[in-house]
């Protein structure tokens, strides 16, 4: 079978030994001679899976104890309404507006109360994260949210915004797990687990435990309380997708050394396609360089009839998903962690390739 490479933003391409370890165990998981797709939360020996991948994630993210993970589901959209269903209390939030995601976030904060944006990049497309700083925080608001990483755009924070002792609550999908991070800095991160995490499916909550509130008024299903309460068991969880999430986990852990290894071989394929980008005479990167993603790269020639002529040709050498998106166009690399180094050095040869063809 030919070798595909996939650039999709997500659901990504998963680490091959992970894949291959799964269907090893497909029909008998651990000598349980059942699959894990059929096997009962209930059961000790799924307990054995979601307990290991929760401790796992705790080790690699150096989560403090007094935050809890919850294993959940609806992805970062239901998110956008639990947020401030589960801490809005003033009925307020400020907002760094960076991109679709955070627009999306917007609009469902606006149906449970007031939101302020205090800084965005809107009118430059999004192409730079906009420098924010305690005094632009609003005295009376509840928490300040940000989206991490903007796999639209291709942007992703170099710093972490002051909020002025306010509450931080921050969008980590796209980017969880791709290097080090100090989780003190926030006081809740989540992230949809299909881009670097495993399959889709599973959202995973990393929350401060003094923001857990009890909320009686909530329905049980949107509560993090009561989600904390049961271990993440108050109903059937996404049993699959946290295994694979407890198999990715592990091999980030034993194979690649953990998360300072992985960033380094992220910034590594990173770097081999920003170095190719800011030399092009074809192709150009339109984000601002200090505030450049190392997960989505995007690209664009000028030309929408040549970017669709690149995608098609790409598509054709194993090439796949480097459609941009619909919203903006051109190309984007998503070069998660399973996408390997050769993947992106395969990448960059092809455009070599078809930009001496364009006789730029």
């Amino acid at each position: 079978m030919n070798r595909v490479y996939n650039f999709s933003a997500g659901p990504s391409c998963i680490f091959e030994a992970v894949l291959q370890k799964a269907a090893d165990q497909m029909l008998n998981y651990e000598d349980s001679k059942m699959s894990v797709m059929e096997m009962s939360h209930r059961s000790k020996v799924y307990e054995t899976i979601i307990t290991e991948c929760e401790a796992r994630l705790r080790r690699l993210m150096k989560i403090p104890e007094n935050y809890k993970i919850l294993f959940l589901q609806g992805g970062a959209s239901l998110q956008f309404s639990m947020i401030p269903l589960n801490l809005m209390k003033n009925r307020k939030v400020d907002v760094i507006n960076t991109g679709e995601w955070t627009r999306k976030a917007i609009i469902e904060h606006q149906k449970l109360g007031d939101v302020n944006v205090i800084a965005s990049s809107q009118k430059d497309t999004f192409s730079y994260i906009p420098k924010v700083t305690g005094e632009m925080v609003s005295a009376d608001c509840d928490y300040v949210y940000i989206c991490e990483n903007n796999t639209i755009y291709g942007t992703a924070y170099n710093y972490v915004p002051e909020t002025n002792g306010k509450p931080l609550v921050a969008d980590f999908s796209s980017c969880i797990l791709s290097k080090p991070c100090n989780v003190s800095n926030y006081d809740l991160i989540f992230a949809g687990a299909q881009k670097n995490m495993g399959p889709a499916g599973l959202t995973v909550v990393i929350i401060k435990e003094e923001l857990i509130a009890d909320k009686p008024e909530l329905p049980s299903m949107l509560s993090y309380k009561i989600h904390a309460d049961n271990g993440s068991m108050y109903n059937t969880p996404p049993t699959y997708s946290i295994y694979i999430c407890g198999l990715v986990l592990e091999y980030l852990e034993e194979t690649i050394g953990g998360l300072e290894n992985m960033q380094k071989i992220n910034e590594e394929k990173a770097r081999i396609l920003y170095d190719y980008l800011d030399s092009s005479r074809l192709f150009k990167n339109p984000v601002n360089k200090e505030d450049r993603s190392i997960m989505n790269v995007t690209f664009i020639t000028g030309n929408e009839e040549l970017d669709r002529l690149f995608v098609s040709e790409a598509a054709k050498n194993g090439l796949v998903n480097l459609k941009g998106h619909r919203s903006v166009g051109g190309m984007r690399a998503s070069i998660y962690n399973g996408m390997p180094v050769e993947g992106v050095k395969k990448l960059v040869a092809f455009m070599k390739e078809f930009e001496e063809k364009q006789n730029v």
